[in-house]
């Protein structure tokens, strides 16, 4: 089984609902429990930070990318296991998605949803085949869902989008979506 990298999007607030929290530090557990390195924006606070302490907590393997714009703001985390300092937003982009077997979006903002429409144009274009994944919680995606499906609906897309989306309700059944990626991988 290959050591699997999985890209992480989610925001730099911790959000209104507990759950957002709650879930990222069970995601950054369990990737460290299953040998899989976090690839995640090097932030420190919100959900983003959550997802890495809990990583780092249990051991786990984590790379940062942050811009230099962004190390005050999202209090850049230096005790990474990699920790890279980009100039722009879309060099930090483009290091994590290079360095990542599958994309995991958690809830987030303005932000997780450049990154993910980015990947799903990408996917969408045929440059790449990494699984997209929405960690669902507490039903956060259901309104970009069914955006992408209004999108559909009007002719701004064809069907086959939606299959580059996989929505998933918990870290327990995304998590063993990741040990399926890396079986085949």
């Amino acid at each position: 089984m290959k050591s699997l990298s999985v890209c992480v999007y989610c925001g730099a607030r911790p959000g209104a609902d507990p759950a957002y929290m709650a879930a990222a530090d069970a995601l950054g557990r369990a990737l460290a429990a299953a040998r899989m390195r976090l690839v995640y924006g090097a932030g420190d606070v919100g959900i983003m930070g959550a997802v890495a302490r809990a990583a780092q907590a249990a051991d786990g393997e984590t790379f940062g990318v942050i811009p230099t714009h962004l190390m005050a703001w999202e209090v850049g985390k230096r005790d990474l296991t990699t920790f890279v300092i980009t100039e722009t937003m879309h060099e930090r982009k483009k290091v994590m998605f290079m360095n990542a077997d599958a994309v995991v979006v958690l809830p987030g903002g303005a932000g997780s949803l450049d990154e993910f429409f980015e990947v799903l144009t990408w996917r969408q274009l045929g440059l790449h085949q990494k699984p997209i994944l929405l960690l669902d919680i507490a039903g956060y995606w259901q309104p970009l869902i069914a955006l992408i499906d209004h999108v559909i609906a009007q002719g701004f897309a064809e069907e086959s989008l939606k299959g580059f989306i996989e929505t998933i309700p918990d870290v327990e059944s995304l998590m063993a979506r990741l040990g399926q990626v890396a079986t085949a991988g």
